[in-house]
This record gives C-alpha cells, structure tokens and sequence, in this order.
C-alpha cells in the first residue's frame, strides 16, 4: 500500500501501512516525510516527499480480534506531532482495526457455513 502524505504547517508527515509478520498484525507507521532523490524532479508524477524513520507505529492484530491494538514509540529524538497529525494517524489506525474485524467476522462466518 503506497504511503498516505501530509503536509501540515510547512512540515510533511506520511503514514505507510505493512503487514508485520512477527508480530501476525498490521503496521500503521507515522514519520515526517523526506524529501524524494533530486533526480525524480524530472518526472512530473513523482511523488515530492517519501516516508522517513517511522517514530509512531501502531499494530493492529488481525488474527484475534481480542487482541487490542497497540501503539509503539520508535525514537531516540523528541518529536513534536501537531494534534491535527495525531488524529490523522489515529483515524488511519481505527480504520485499520474495523478493516481487521470485519474480515476476521467474514472469515469467521464462512468457516461455519
């Protein structure tokens, strides 16, 4: 899934979302965004920016759905996240757990039909 971009008082952040295997749960990242290779400018669809060091990871179990969700602090830096950031990042993560619970429900109905 392609990262989601942001731009916020001058500063960028993105939200990327994998599947972390380990731990049998999504990963919903959130980083400030960094600038993309110079070389990239030439080509008008490019994106501008590209997901930096996730500082914010939530994982969202997808195999158990009473398992909560959980979110993760990766620095070694201080981070400022302006609330506006922090509640798109925490939308994302809700979507994230209903898209997981729907489809353990679906899954889970189907195995008893």
């Amino acid at each position: 899934m392609p990262a989601e971009l942001r731009e916020h008082a001058g500063r960028h952040y993105a939200i990327q979302f994998h599947y972390a295997l380990p731990d049998d749960a999504w990963a919903v990242e959130l980083s400030e965004a960094v600038p993309a290779p110079a070389a990239w400018a030439e080509n008008p669809n490019a994106e501008r920016h590209l997901p930096g060091a996730a500082f914010l990871v939530a994982f969202v179990p997808d195999e158990d759905p009473n398992l909560e969700p959980t979110v993760h602090i990766h620095s070694h830096d201080e981070h400022v996240i302006p609330c506006e950031i922090m509640r798109w990042f925490m939308e994302q993560v809700a979507e994230q757990v209903e898209r997981c619970r729907i489809a353990f429900e679906q899954g889970e109905s189907e195995a008893v039909e």
